[in-house]
């Protein structure tokens, strides 16, 4: 799934009057030093692209900026004090720049550069290096003005521009929630009322549109996929991984072809996700089936998440962006308090590509007995690959939204439930205490889970989101 390249504004303050100070002294004026500054700060942004309007010393330049950098609809502005500066024209920036998230930064030099400031150019040296107070006269006017969408980051260079790296990334998603439509199909599930969320806020408040798709459309689209396309991803599939029992053929091309219709469907509307009510009874009765092999062998633009909760759909689709990694969508069924462990998985459409985890193709053994057309249709049952996860929620209570984010280990273990995607998970403190703060919360039943941690990034995702926030 290809992520956007951030684009990021840049706005680099200093005074009008120390403009052309230390005229004819030996390391050049103040504005000649700053622009060499300026010059050598680009070159750490080398991964966004980036929309500099030059240094900015008078109102009417950063009245320029400003339009800029809304017209360039930048995903984040780095902004810095080269040093002391008025701040007339910081405040009307901060006025003026509406929502769009902003990393303040106060670069800590290494080293002074001068032992005095006993001649002009040392002097200007001196001056030069007053960045600190500048940082500390413009924290006064994103105090004033209540600007919450402001990172502030201290620090070297380095640091500095890995933390600036760090929020571009989050700010890109940022941007593309807001430009990205997300498909319902066919509705929200009206078993699981906790994950309701408002589709309006959805779209006011995070940014993407949600997409109403049709059963019908989906049942037409499955019956023009061709048996010679369907065979060929059921090769594949049958030859990559492991096969429990005995395989129905033509159930099997009904799975196979029932995912490959979710994939197509959702690129028709230009949705990189699709939020699939597979427990619709309307839906099993129309396609016959729950369609068992998203993503189809090949598909990284599209992800299926199940059981028509758009919030944990995010989530999957949150961490898809950030890592690239492989995502799985979760519910945890039972504590085993002697161990502290629980159990977590879930049934339905899921990620099963992951070559860490293990894979077996079985039969639905939920649907097995129905009568649905297709009943029992294969699907891929996987288990998840072991170490640390992080593992994230998203719902919505009264208007706001909440992230709540924390971080399990998954054990490694083999198959141990039919049916279902699968694994064994310790959290990180008494298996009690973390499910007793889950509770305490008000969450839902389904999270979305990732390799690694990435609980740094959920914190500053949920800040520049104005989620309400809990960690774990």
């Amino acid at each position: 799934m290809k992520t956007k390249t951030p684009k990021i504004g840049i706005i680099l303050v200093s005074p009008p009057r120390f403009h052309d100070l230390g005229m004819g002294t030996e390391h050049g004026p103040y504005s000649l030093r700053k622009e060499k500054v300026a010059k050598e700060l680009l070159t750490h942004f080398d991964y966004a692209t980036t929309v500099f309007p030059g240094i900015i010393y008078t109102k009417e330049e950063m009245e320029r900026a400003i339009l800029l950098m809304k017209s360039e609809d930048v995903d984040m502005i780095f902004t810095h004090f080269l040093s002391w500066a008025d701040d007339f024209a910081w405040a009307r920036f901060l006025r003026d720049i509406g929502d769009i998230p902003l990393m303040y930064a106060t670069i800590v030099r290494d080293e002074l550069g001068f032992e005095n400031s006993f001649t002009e150019d040392s002097f200007i040296e001196f001056l030069t290096a007053g960045g600190l107070v500048g940082s500390l006269e413009g924290s006064g006017d994103i105090a004033r003005q209540k600007k919450n969408q402001v990172k502030i980051v201290l620090g070297s260079k380095e640091e500095v521009m890995n933390e600036t790296r760090q929020m571009a990334k989050l700010c890109a998603l940022r941007h593309e929630l807001r430009h990205r439509s997300i498909a319902l199909l066919p509705s929200m599930n009206e078993a699981m009322w906790s994950t309701y969320v408002d589709p309006y806020d959805i779209f006011t408040k995070i940014g993407p549109e949600i997409r109403f798709l049709s059963i019908v459309e989906l049942s037409e689209i499955m019956d023009q996929i061709s048996d010679e396309r369907s065979n060929e991803v059921t090769k594949k599939i049958l030859s990559k991984y492991e096969v429990k029992g005995t395989i129905d053929e033509e159930k099997m091309a009904a799975s196979v072809k029932g995912s490959l219709a979710l994939e197509e469907i959702a690129r028709k509307y230009d949705c990189e996700l699709l939020v699939l009510n597979d427990i619709d009874k309307v839906l099993q009765r129309t396609i016959g089936l729950r369609p068992g092999f998203t993503p189809t062998p090949g598909t990284d633009d599209v992800l299926v998440v199940p059981e028509g909760d758009i919030g944990a759909g995010l989530c999957a689709y949150i961490l898809k962006k950030l890592t690239s990694q492989h995502v799985s969508f979760i519910e945890p069924f039972h504590i085993d308090a002697k161990t502290g462990t629980f159990a977590a998985g879930h049934a339905g459409p899921n990620d099963y590509t992951d070559e860490l985890g293990k894979t077996m193709i079985s039969t639905d053994t939920r649907f097995a007995k129905s009568n649905l057309k297709y009943a029992g249709a294969p699907f891929a049952n996987h288990v998840f690959s072991p170490g640390e996860k992080t593992m994230i929620h998203l719902s919505e209570n009264d208007g706001k939204f909440k992230l709540v984010a924390t971080h399990v280990e998954v054990l490694d273990s083999n198959h141990f439930l039919d049916g279902y995607s699968h694994g064994l998970f310790r959290p990180y403190m008494p298996v009690n205490e973390f499910f007793s703060k889950l509770l305490a919360i008000g969450v839902t039943q389904h999270y979305a889970i990732t390799a690694g941690n990435h609980l740094k990034e959920m914190r500053e995702f949920a800040r520049i989101m104005g989620f309400d926030y809990y960690e774990i």
